[in-house]
């Protein structure tokens, strides 16, 4: 089948999940909504369940119901999400899945379960003490009681020979992910980012064995590519790990004069640094790969290393000349977040831009022009030093 990246967001902006609706249609199979950031969509998946990603309503669809269930200064992914059980949009799911992201989140299983009890909620309880040397055999452990919670739902129990074919399916789309990242890094001008997030959203509404023939494909496209690179300052996007922008602030933002090297959105979905190693226990490989090999998360409070180390790492790494904090409004796990970061880059005498959307924005005008600025003073900067 082939398609262009305008097709492609057609898809990952329409609330009926046509991709979704499809495969449900042609398997037989059940769907599972997955609340971000970090969801093991492995497990579910080698229940012959396909899980989702679950990003609210964006800027398509008007809160007339979720006001009433919430308080007014929250993010807004929690409200649309939400709506759109309301108003039907997440009838074609057979269950949901929570982690402990924070306290709107966690409060957002309860309502759901509360409002929409055919549609059963699994929470789970991520390890918060990962300096403990049990952490992964509980996070094993909890991934087991998910898997058989999950089980009652798909009608079959899960095996371990399932749940590493799960793994190697997932491990092939990441690897392709890591592969577009690394090209966006080192040649911006081949892949933009909003063709990026593009593919990278489309993966969390598919089949992973029917997604990957896309990421390659795009892959091989994009190496071809001889654009020619223009005149901006290379960046870091750093706090849109779980609400996610509209993708025309994402476009506003590389039209103001950014290529975006390195960012952090839908971050769960492809959280392993490396392959998970599947040789023995594929509970206890999945819970090792969350605990001691993936990326610096906003909810992992893992002490060994400050995330605020980690994003002056991954600048560094990247070349960046600079990180906008691109963070959800009402989001207190990213304003805490911000604090921790804003001290680090200061200190290390790297120039960052806080800036800070919600999903139902139109107008990116004032946006756009902070950027602009940013943009033309680093600039100009650069000149002047030369």
């Amino acid at each position: 089948m082939t398609m262009t990246f305008e097709t492609y967001r057609d898809v990952i902006e329409d609330r009926e999940y046509p991709t979704v609706r499809e495969w449900r249609d042609r398997t037989g199979g059940k769907v599972i909504g997955c609340f971000p950031v970090y969801a093991p969509v492995e497990v579910p998946y080698a229940l012959g369940m396909l899980p989702i990603g679950l990003f609210g309503g964006g800027n398509r669809i008007e809160i007339a119901n979720a006001d009433s269930r919430f308080q007014s200064f929250i993010c807004s992914i929690v409200k649309s999400t939400l709506e759109l059980g309301f108003i039907g949009k997440l009838d074609v799911l057979d269950g949901l899945m929570f982690h402990s992201i924070c306290d709107p989140a966690r409060n957002l299983a309860s309502v759901m379960g509360r409002n929409f009890p055919q549609r059963p909620a699994v929470f789970v309880h991520l390890p918060q003490n990962f300096q403990s040397p049990q952490a992964p055999q509980y996070m094993a452990g909890e991934l087991r009681r998910v898997a058989q919670e999950l089980s009652a739902i798909a009608g079959r129990p899960v095996r371990d020979a399932d749940l590493a074919a799960a793994i190697a399916a997932y491990d092939r789309v990441r690897e392709l992910q890591r592969q577009l990242y690394a090209l966006r890094s080192s040649s911006p001008e081949r892949i933009s980012t909003s063709e990026l997030y593009t593919l990278s959203r489309l993966a969390t509404l598919m089949d992973p064995k029917e997604v990957a023939p896309i990421f390659e494909a795009a892959l091989a496209g994009a190496i071809k590519r001889t654009e020619r690179p223009k005149d901006r300052i290379r960046v870091v996007l750093a706090g849109s790990f779980c609400e996610q922008p509209p993708l025309e602030l994402i476009e506003s933002l590389e039209q103001a004069g950014c290529y975006i090297v390195d960012d952090d959105f839908l971050l769960g979905w492809r959280s392993q640094r490396h392959p998970v190693k599947t040789d023995g226990d594929p509970f206890l490989a999945l819970a090792e790969a969350y605990v001691n090999d993936s990326h610096h998360l906003s909810p992992k409070h893992d002490l060994r290393k400050p995330r605020a180390q980690g994003l002056i790492e991954t600048a560094r790494a990247n070349r960046a000349d600079a990180v906008i904090f691109l963070g959800a409004k009402f989001c207190e796990p990213g304003l805490f977040d911000y604090a921790l970061y804003r001290k680090a880059l200061e200190a290390s005498s790297i120039p960052h831009l806080m800036l800070e959307f919600e999903e139902k924005m139109w107008l990116y005008d004032r946006i756009r022009s902070e950027v602009e600025t940013f943009v033309e003073s680093m600039l100009f900067a650069e000149a002047k030093a030369s």
